[in-house]
């Protein structure tokens, strides 16, 4: 018995150490109970800026998820599928991939099984989009020979205009997205129109090679435009066409004055700082008239 009461005796130390103990015990419990901590993380204002444009982004693309389920796709060639479309369409950055080779080495697809058998995509998103391609006829080959051809046609049977074209028929080149596109309409509608396909290559952004299958698929009709003669033509006037800012055009009529009759195009390479790498551009815009 003695033993036993042994054990619930403690010294002075003890008993100030277990009495300690017990507060502690307690205030972390009422701690627990009491305080109220929050779940949420708390953020710096750069960090939470951050944050809410990734955010951003996330909603950004499952809006464009939900447009794609919803928006009807109108028919087109899949040959100029572009990256944002192939997206949009449902397509993997592979499978568009394996479409862009393909065209690179200058072949085309003409049916949708040649389509599957190139880019990889699976039945069901073949199913999806095979309603609403488009292929175009061959000239002077069978329907069976243009569903099996490999070789390359010179050029679409039909070009649109390219002062008529939209954004998203731009956007049917490949190599152009939504911020080429744009910026093609945007230069467009800066100059008024274009006057000759040439002009694309003002166009920042836009490499040779995309330039080119631009001009594959549209094209600026001829039509009647105004020219002025560069000997008559005054400083103000030259300064509403592209290239010239004030200090060229001034220049320009400092150099007419000067020589007091300018003959060819070519001698404009003779004023400083004058854009000569541009003058085909600039002759869309120009003329000579000689004086009698």
């Amino acid at each position: 018995m003695n033993n036993w009461r042994s054990h619930f005796v403690f010294n002075r130390s003890q008993q100030n150490g277990i009495f300690v103990l017990v507060v502690l015990i307690v205030i972390l419990q009422a701690v627990y109970f009491f305080y109220p901590f929050s779940s949420e993380s708390h953020l710096n204002p750069e960090e939470e800026k951050i944050a809410n444009k990734l955010q951003e982004s996330i909603d950004s693309l499952k809006l464009a998820a939900a447009e794609r389920d919803l928006l009807p796709i109108k028919p087109y060639n899949p040959n100029f599928i572009s990256d944002y479309k192939g997206y949009m369409l449902g397509m993997s950055l592979t499978e568009i991939d394996r479409l862009h080779e393909h065209r690179a080495q200058d072949r085309w697809v003409n049916s949708a099984e040649e389509f599957q058998k190139v880019t990889g995509v699976s039945d069901s998103l073949l199913k999806i989009l095979e309603p609403s391609f488009n292929f175009p006829n061959f000239r002077g080959r069978t329907s069976e020979e243009n569903k099996v051809s490999n070789k390359a046609f010179s050029a679409p049977l039909f070009r649109g205009d390219l002062n008529t074209a939209t954004a998203e028929d731009l956007q049917q080149v490949n190599g152009i997205g939504e911020k080429l596109s744009a910026r093609i309409v945007n230069y467009r509608n800066s100059l008024g129109g274009f006057r000759a396909g040439i002009q694309l290559k003002d166009v920042y952004g836009l490499s040779p090679e995309v330039v080119e299958r631009v001009l594959q698929r549209f094209e600026v009709p001829k039509m009647a435009v105004e020219k002025w003669n560069l000997n008559e033509v005054s400083l103000i006037q030259l300064t509403e066409l592209p290239f010239f800012n004030y200090e060229q055009a001034r220049a320009v009529v400092k150099y007419r004055e000067e020589v007091g009759e300018i003959k060819s195009m070519e001698e404009l390479q003779q004023i400083r700082n004058f854009p000569f790498e541009k003058l085909d551009r600039i002759a869309l815009y120009l003329t000579i008239d000689q004086k009698n």
